[in-house]
Formats: C-alpha cells, structure tokens, sequence
C-alpha cells in the first residue's frame, strides 16, 4: 500500500476525500455512517477529514486490565468495565468521518470490536514504546495525520475527535495534545509522526503529561490542546465518568455492578 499510494494519490486523499476510505489487510468492512445533525459543514458534505484515529487498547481480558479498579471489583468484573469502556471508545471512533480507523491491540479482537477498523498489533516493551510505534505503523501504512487515544476515556466524543484532527489538517498545529485528570494524557495527535517525540518519556507518573507536552513544545511543535478528560484507573473515577455518561455502556454496567450482580456483565448490547 506505502508504495502505490504516490504524492499525487495523497494529494487527491488531502482535498477530495469523499465516500472512499483506506482499506487496510486486516480490515473489518461496514458502510460508512451518515453525517449526524449538527455536524460542521465538511461532515455534511459528507467528506471524511484526511486523518487516521488509532486507538491503543488491550484485550478486556480479566486480570490484565483495569487491575486497580481491584479488589472492589472483582477481575471478571473489571475487565467487563474495561470491555465497555473499549467499546463506548470505539463507538465514538465510529462516528467520527475521518479517512481511516485503526485498533492497536494488545490481544485479540473481540464481539466489541466494530465494523470499519484496521486492527494492527502492538510492538514495544514500555507504554511510550508501543504508543510511539503505533503512531508510526498507522502513518507509515498511510500518510496522514494521526490522532491517538486509549481505552480509558469512554466519554470521548466525535466532536472532540474532530477537534483534535482539525487544526493537523488545517496545519493549524503540528501536535494536538489533551491532558488527562491524573497528570497523564488521554489524546495525541500528530501531523507528522517522529518516534522521538514519544520514546523516552516516562509513562504512567503524575507528571507524564507535562513531560510529554514539554517534549513536543522542545521540539518546536506548535500544539492545540484539548479539554482535559477524567480517564479511568480508580474506583472513584470510573463512577465519575459513569455520571457523566447516562446511557452509555460504561455507565450501564457501572450500574448492574452498584446491584451487585456478582456475576459476569454484558458490556456489549
């Protein structure tokens, strides 16, 4: 793909970018989805913004995600919130009209998984690792600007998504940055990708989103940042985050959890 796709297609995928999408080997086809109501006029038009959302998850599998979220929940229990906050993510991805739609997964998809993303593995030993070669393997595949996000921000929305990818197709900004509640970060976009930026910054501190911001701001990087997001680790922040998402899947099995089910919740309806 890399080696077909010439200036003069890239060109062409930056201005026109109507009904046709990048489809990757591993992609896992649907229709693409009508603009919604109250969607900005390049929507309506119903052209995608030349731009790829990857977002970097691990498979909901008990005991290897949301472990703090222990011993209030059980293991089973977590990775059912873990499973639905996965899938509120993606629905958000799903809805946002970019050209491309990606899944950097640490394990295996699952029923969570919906039609319309590429799904690519995951490479690297620490977090900054994998989030810096995720970046480039989606950029490298297609030479777009890239927004990344986890799975932890489950009340990310298609408007925000748009808000981090338009300033990089506009050149507005070379980097798109949102700040999460903890000191983290829950968002990354870049319009060109350089590992660099990424490889070397300490992962999971308080201070890890300031350091990273700085990194970017060194290199000389114009950056828009974004609304800061509560992402979820805790107990206390995933009923946070349940509050303010009624209806959502997060929300809902948050919900059939407080009943005390003691049993196994579907995250996915």
């Amino acid at each position: 793909m890399t080696a077909e796709l010439t200036t003069e297609m890239t060109a062409e995928l930056t201005t026109e970018m109507t009904a046709e999408i990048y489809t990757g080997r591993h992609r896992r086809d649907g229709a693409a989805q009508m603009a919604p109501a109250g969607a900005p006029p390049w929507s309506k038009a119903r052209r995608l913004l030349p731009v790829q959302i990857v977002v970097i998850a691990k498979e909901p599998v008990p005991g290897r995600v949301k472990t703090r979220l222990t011993p209030a929940f059980t293991p089973l229990q977590a990775a059912a919130l873990a499973e639905a906050s996965l899938a509120d993510t993606l629905a958000a991805v799903s809805q946002a009209t970019v050209a491309r739609r990606v899944l950097a997964l640490d394990g295996r998809p699952g029923r969570w998984l919906p039609k319309g993303f590429d799904v690519i593995g995951q490479r690297g030993a620490g977090l900054d690792e994998r989030i810096a070669w995720a970046l480039s393997d989606a950029r490298m595949t297609l030479p777009l600007p890239v927004v990344l996000i986890g799975m932890d921000t489950p009340q990310v929305t298609p408007a925000l998504l748009a808000a981090a990818a338009e300033p990089l197709v506009s050149r507005a900004a070379d980097a798109t940055f949102g700040m999460a509640e903890d000191g983290g970060f829950w968002l990354l976009g870049l319009r060109e990708v350089d590992p660099h930026l990424i490889l070397g910054v300490t992962m999971s501190q308080g201070d890890t989103g300031a350091r990273q911001l700085a990194r970017l701001e060194q290199a000389g990087l114009r950056v828009t940042q974004l609304p800061e997001l509560t992402d979820v680790d805790t107990v206390r922040e995933a009923q946070q985050v349940a509050a303010l998402t009624p209806g959502s899947r997060f929300a809902d099995c948050m919900a059939r959890l407080r009943e005390g089910a003691g049993r196994p919740v579907a995250a996915v309806r």
